[in-house]
């Protein structure tokens, strides 16, 4: 599994680590039944603590993406791919909200800010 850490980012390590494996899940990289590595193991890869890995897969579990059975390890669950998508979009709201506010503050027009936001999307609307 490739999971990418960086000390740089301020996220979190384990946040990172549920962010990545989510992506992997809703990208069918990782599909329903599929092993994840066992926590000392994934621990060791990352060059970790186990107790992060554990608080990662703690919230996966949390979040209904994964299954953990003792003994056995934890596996992808079946997902609900709205829920998830439902998730992401209350983060992009919460991100233009922000943004949103610090244009009007510093007098950017709403015709600017959609070609700001055009410019970094890449102009394709799909």
């Amino acid at each position: 599994m490739d999971i990418i850490i960086s000390n740089a980012s301020g996220e979190p390590i384990y946040h990172q680590i549920v962010s990545q494996i989510k992506d992997m899940i809703m990208n069918g990289k990782l599909k329903e039944g599929d092993a994840l590595p066992s926590m000392r193991n994934l621990a060791l890869q990352l060059r970790i603590s186990v107790i992060t890995t554990k608080r990662a897969y703690e919230e996966l579990e949390r979040d209904g993406f994964i299954e953990s059975y003792t003994g056995k390890g934890s596996f992808v669950k079946a997902q609900n791919t709205e829920l998830f998508r439902e998730e992401q979009l209350k983060g992009i709201e919460s991100l233009l909200t922000e943004a949103s506010e610090k244009a009007k503050r510093c007098g950017v027009t709403f015709a600017e800010l959609q070609e700001i936001l055009e410019l970094v999307y890449g102009g394709d609307e799909s």
